[in-house]
């Protein structure tokens, strides 16, 4: 089969770059993400093609092999997985992604060194190989490890342990001196390069995991963000390892989104990028964490709370993972819907870190057919709080936590949260008092204006539905 020509290569990588583009923009409105997630996907399958086509050493059999099975896993994936475990493979997403760079610098390091031309490359081209096996490797493992804290797998806590920073950092400078000696093929440790090469991978792997362990569960929404941009710069780097444009392109943007995406999360916590990645963040224990939140909590029964919201005019639902882990976005769709026509004007307040990942409420509840108009941001919600009759609180913990706000020795002081504790009244869905994903206790649940409405979230709205309906 004749290769294509250059010059109608670079028009197609062109193509394909520009529908990148549009295809990320429309994903930043709900009602174009859709399909701007289909305009990304036709740019991917034209540079693929357009890559394929390029060279003429493939196999075809395996092409088309690797084709049905990666197409398969994709639907599966996307039928199959709950919205609650969409973190989890966003994660593993992010880390296939450093493998296949991984396995990329590492297919031409191998060609280099068997054809004998590794110590005539320039010092740029091993670099650059070297390079897309170091981000590749940390974001495979640490991509495996915020897996694995989403999951439930390991610990959603900080991993810490005495001397952990002088253990990074002398892990940092044997990376940075055995690219050193590889780069400049320097025979400095008596090892042979190929070996040199093998110590790289393994410390950027092990790298990975150090980097993530002792990130705490209510930072994993920053991480994920971050780990996505550390995907796309590896792609980026594997582009310049193969000199294919459309690579380093559809790699930079997603490694620079990543970071800007990382910086919102950062500015919506309060904190500095090098607090949540050094912190430890969730680390401090729950019996200091509580101390002077005391008061008693004052439950509410189903029938109750629909007296209050039917009495109710201006009704402020604030979701959070809970709901998600109770599949109630739907439930919740209708309750607000029966709400309206009673006349009440009902929103919902979405804080930028509610969920495991980012805009992850904003997903669920587009699954459920809310309009996009009744989404509100904390900024725009905070001002107005007083004026709310009932804020309903669904399975939301840290990001309503008044603690932010007035208690300087909790984790999370400084960080904005969606001032619920200043409504009339406040309906918290939960199964118990028990704190949130960041092991932080609450002291909203004992304020006098709140009420405490335990059960599974699914299960209570669909109640409030049902005496709504009668």
């Amino acid at each position: 089969m004749p290769s294509l020509s250059p010059d109608l290569q670079n028009l197609l990588y062109i193509i394909a770059s520009v529908l990148f583009v549009f295809g990320i923009k429309m994903l930043g409105k709900p009602e174009s993400a859709r399909s701007g997630n289909a305009v990304s996907a036709l740019g991917m399958l034209i540079a693929i093609i357009t890559a394929l086509l390029s060279e003429q050493i493939l196999h075809w059999q395996w092409i088309l092999v690797g084709l049905a099975a990666g197409s398969i896993i994709g639907a599966l994936a996307a039928r199959l997985v709950a919205m609650t475990a969409m973190p989890e493979m966003v994660a593993l997403f992010n880390g296939f992604g450093g493998i296949a760079s991984l396995l990329v610098g590492w297919a031409e390091f191998q060609k280099i060194y068997s054809a004998g031309e590794l110590m005539s490359a320039s010092y740029y081209q091993v670099f650059i190989i070297l390079l897309t096996v170091l981000i590749g490797g940390v974001t495979f493992s640490g991509s495996l490890i915020a897996w694995g804290k989403l999951s439930g797998t390991v610990p959603s806590r900080p991993i810490l342990y005495r001397g952990q920073r002088i253990v990074n950092g002398i892990l940092v400078l044997l990376i940075i001196g055995f690219i050193t000696f590889l780069t400049g093929r320097l025979d400095l440790t008596g090892l042979e390069n190929y070996t040199h090469f093998l110590f790289i991978a393994a410390l950027a792997l092990l790298f990975g995991v150090l980097f993530v362990i002792p990130i705490g569960g209510g930072d994993m929404p920053v991480v994920i963000s971050l780990l996505n941009s550390y995907s796309g710069m590896a792609a980026c780097a594997a582009g310049f390892v193969i000199n294919n444009n459309v690579l380093i392109v559809s790699g930079a943007l997603v490694g620079s989104s990543g970071i800007i995406l990382t910086t919102i999360m950062c500015k919506a916590m309060n904190r500095s990028l090098t607090n949540v990645l050094f912190s430890g963040f969730g680390s401090v224990s729950t019996s200091t964490q509580g101390e002077g939140f005391q008061g008693e909590a004052k439950a509410i029964s189903v029938d109750d709370a629909y007296y209050v919201l039917e009495a109710a005019k201006n009704i402020l639902i604030v979701p959070g993972y809970g709901m998600a882990v109770a599949q109630a976005q739907h439930a919740v769709q209708e309750l607000a819907t029966l709400l309206e026509k009673n006349d009440a004007e009902v929103n919902f307040a979405i804080h930028p870190v509610a969920g495991r990942m980012p805009g992850h409420m904003n997903v669920l509840l587009a699954e459920a057919n809310v309009p996009y108009e009744k989404l509100k941001e904390m900024d725009d919600v905070n001002p107005q709080i007083e004026n709310v009759d009932v804020a309903v609180v669904i399975g939301a913990n840290d990001v309503v936590n008044p603690a932010a706000r007035t208690v300087e020795s909790s984790p999370i002081y400084g960080m904005p949260v969606i001032n619920v504790d200043k409504a009339r009244t406040v309906i918290v869905l939960k199964r118990s008092l028990n704190p949130g994903f960041a092991g932080i206790d609450n002291p909203l649940f004992f304020n006098e204006n709140t009420r405490m409405l335990f059960g599974d979230a699914k299960a209570t709205v669909q109640g409030l539905v049902a005496e709504f309906k009668n």
